[in-house]
């Protein structure tokens, strides 16, 4: 990393440090972070956000070693996976340590913590030398963002948004492209409550199957542990989004166009070779092929879903992602999107 970023993170540092929120990259998406021991700046956080109070945030640490800073009773099974997959895409809910303010749980005895894998956002973390809260760099309920100028584009409708966002760091695009996969270890069986690139098969793997149970349901059930991203309608574009097989989707995007109505279609590519030789003579506004591999997918679909919107077309329309444990993350996701918000 170049001196430019070591004066960057210097002044993140000062500013997290004065209770303003910094923006920065992890593997996974851009967090906005917070000083997690700061009552203030945690409200700060909500606010910027128009985020529930009652919906936990996730303590960012830079090392395993902090964990006892902010969990205690910590499992067993909390240092196998952070050994297999740590620095990286995975949050333990632990029981959080007596001192953690209610604004970082959202009122409950239970804490998510995770280790980002991204070189940014490790060093800052190191040179923070405390616990950072940091949901997404974004409005709440909206798309995450996978690239700085994503951020710098979710708060230019503020008046000032330096008031909001103090500082953004560039670590260029996310690797990962979808959040976290949280996993509960507060009962005697491991638990995913929101599903992510690490899959219930390697959990299992490292746990053992008999000590890993994985959730299959896109909400959260009564008395289940809140955690980030859990509500029906999440991660999701202004524009309207529809998850559809390839038949339907081929179907509600011919009769869109009949009604001379603007789409953009995300689809596997021998759907969209079927609908290009359908749409022969019609318009319609954008049309991509999908990358076939659950990594590269997951890698793209908030920034493309986020250039979708931005053509302020009528509707979106995704093709449905194969029925496996690998794609369960990104299928999480876009149950969400296309769920009709609550009002």
């Amino acid at each position: 990393m170049t001196a430019d970023i070591d004066q960057s993170i210097e002044l993140a540092v000062s500013k997290l440090k004065a209770g303003l929120l910094v923006a920065f990259p992890t593997e996974t998406v851009y967090g906005l972070g917070a000083d997690a021991s700061s009552a203030a700046a945690l409200e700060r956080l909500y606010a910027v956000k128009g985020r529930p109070t009652s919906h936990p945030v996730i303590v960012h640490i830079a090392s395993v070693e902090q964990l006892t800073d902010w969990a205690k009773d910590i499992p067993p099974q909390a240092y196998q996976l952070a050994e297999r997959f740590w620095p990286g895409p995975m949050t333990l809910i632990l029981p959080k340590a007596d001192h953690v303010l209610s604004q970082v749980t959202g009122g409950q005895d239970s804490v998510g913590i995770r280790i980002p894998s991204h070189p940014v956002a490790l060093k800052l973390l190191k040179a923070f030398a405390g616990g950072l809260a940091a949901p997404s760099a974004n409005r709440f309920g909206r798309l995450s963002p996978t690239s700085a100028q994503a951020v710098e584009a979710e708060f230019a409708d503020s008046p000032d948004s330096s008031d909001e966002v103090a500082l953004v760091l560039d670590g260029g695009p996310c690797d990962v492209g979808i959040e976290s996969t949280i996993i509960s270890l507060l009962n005697s069986q491991a638990k995913i409550l929101r599903p992510g690139m690490i899959d219930a098969a390697s959990v299992a793997e490292v746990l053992g199957a008999e000590a890993f149970s994985s959730r299959s349901s896109a909400s959260a059930s009564a008395g289940e542990t809140r955690v980030p991203g859990a509500l029906p309608s999440h991660y999701a574009p202004q524009t309207k989004l529809t998850v559809a097989s390839s038949e339907q989707l081929i179907e509600l995007v011919l009769e869109l166009n009949a009604m001379e109505r603007s789409a953009a279609v995300f689809a596997f590519d021998s759907t969209v070779a079927k609908l290009r030789s359908n749409l022969s003579g019609l318009a319609f506004d954008s049309l991509v092929v999908a990358p076939e591999q659950v990594d590269q997918y997951a890698r793209s679909l908030y920034e493309q879903l986020r250039r979708f919107d931005k053509l302020k077309l009528d509707r979106i329309f995704v093709e449905a992602v194969p029925n496996a444990s690998a794609w369960d993350g990104v299928r999480d996701r876009l149950e969400r999107a296309s769920a009709e918000a609550s009002t």
